[in-house]
């Protein structure tokens, strides 16, 4: 089921802006990721879990099936920061409808297949949600 739809830009200067915004290595992610390695842990950066799924992680521990997700506020929905688009709200507030639906069945694909997934908002303090990893990580060791 592929539920991409195409992107419309109000304007160049939003699509200039959509299209910089980085799939991979953002901010938050780089910040969890140094924390996890200085902790001594090893893992997958940006690795499919299960391999007939088209869902990508940001930090994968293949071995102990440990799966985390750095989450965006406005592309996943954030209860606590999420603000609506005031531009083409209608196609943002479904892509975000989306987004959710899709985090939800991969977390239930995951833990289907015997994986631990932790889902991290990109707001919530880096130390704190690296504990939250390496907890988890070291709870299956």
């Amino acid at each position: 089921m592929d539920t991409r739809r195409p992107t419309r830009a109000a304007n160049e200067g939003t699509r200039k802006s959509m299209r910089s915004n980085k799939g991979r290595d953002t901010r938050p992610e780089l910040a969890i990721r140094r924390r996890v390695h200085a902790a001594g842990l090893r893992y997958r950066v940006c690795a499919r879990p299960l391999p007939g799924l088209r869902r990508t992680a940001d930090l994968v521990f293949t071995r102990l099936k440990v799966a985390v997700f750095v989450d965006g506020c406005f592309w996943h929905g954030c209860p606590r920061h999420h603000t609506k688009a005031a531009t083409n709200a209608g196609y943002w507030a479904e892509k975000v409808r989306v987004n959710r639906a899709r985090d939800a069945d991969t977390n239930a694909r995951l833990s289907e297949q015997g994986w631990r997934v932790v889902r991290v908002w990109e707001h919530e303090d880096p130390d704190a949600a690296a504990a939250r990893v390496i907890a988890e990580v070291r709870a299956l060791r």
